[in-house]
């Protein structure tokens, strides 16, 4: 993304999800298209399932003060997740169809890996489907590779964190 000298890039950030922004956090699945809504949850049920877990983390992604987007990593492996990962799992992430192909996927991911990394977390594993609509490509763009493994129907890929740039 360019910005001319009077522009100035939104500062992508994480913020808790509350009862005043819940609405606008589980409406940002409706701006995804028909192919990638088969390929990622609602927000609604991801919210919903992180209620049920003590190994979940969930946060609205923003650019300034706008909401665009959700990410949930899950900890540990859990059974009755149905996560079979020893270490940090992209349960969730999405950004919201008018902001993508921005930058803002990859900094947000960015900020997340720049805090597993302080906490000396080695690698980040997710998985994601394939055909229309995945985020295969956009994972594997940033370093992201196949393990061979799969979660279900969906394809492990995993990062090791001192890759990233």
């Amino acid at each position: 993304m360019t910005t001319s000298p009077t522009e100035t890039t939104p500062d992508i950030h994480f913020m808790r999800i509350t009862a005043t922004t819940l609405n606008q956090i589980c409406d940002l699945s409706e701006t995804l298209s028909p192919a990638q809504r088969r390929m990622v949850a609602d927000n609604v049920r991801s919210i919903a399932e992180a209620h049920f877990s003590p190994s979940v983390w969930m946060r609205a992604i923003y650019a300034d003060e706008t909401p665009i987007g959700f990410i949930m990593t899950h900890t540990g492996s859990d059974y009755e997740d149905g996560i079979d990962c020893p270490g940090v799992f992209l349960w969730r992430f999405m950004i919201a169809g008018p902001y993508q192909g921005q930058g803002y996927g990859k900094r947000a991911l960015g900020k997340l890996i720049q805090h597993l990394k302080a906490m000396g977390i080695p690698q980040l594993t997710t998985s994601c489907g394939q055909g229309e609509g995945s985020p295969e490509g956009f994972y594997k763009k940033l370093g992201f590779t196949p393990t061979g493994d799969t979660y279900d129907d969906e394809i492990e890929l995993l990062l090791k964190l001192d890759d990233w740039t």
